[in-house]
């Protein structure tokens, strides 16, 4: 497999800011579900997801052995996650903020 050479940090920070546009302009949880979909393979769209389950266990200090079990998702993500949560960016604290106020759809 042939393989490019590594973006710099500028066009890498570039990459990441169209892409994070392009999530911007989707209006709904539905067109994000569809951008996901055809942008991650399973496997990343599986890792995304299962980090996303812990933060409100995490939130509620829930030991990491009770969250594996109860999630099954690994002890390292888990750790991961807590990091991320405590030094992190604060993209998961302002996601948790917005989707607590956001009305929930109902599916049948």
């Amino acid at each position: 497999m042939k393989r490019r050479p590594p973006l710099d940090d500028v066009e890498k920070q570039l990459s990441l800011e169209v892409l994070a546009a392009a999530f911007a302009s989707l209006r709904s949880a539905d067109e994000v579900l569809a951008f996901l979909d055809d942008l991650c393979t399973p496997a990343e769209l599986e890792a995304m997801a299962d980090r996303w389950r812990v933060v409100p266990y995490l939130r509620e200090h829930v030991p990491y052995r009770e969250i594996h079990e109860e999630t099954k998702v690994s002890v390292t993500t888990i750790g991961r996650v807590a990091r991320t949560l405590e030094q992190g960016a604060g993209g998961y604290v302002l996601a948790i903020r917005r989707a607590a106020r956001a009305p929930r759809k109902v599916t049948s």
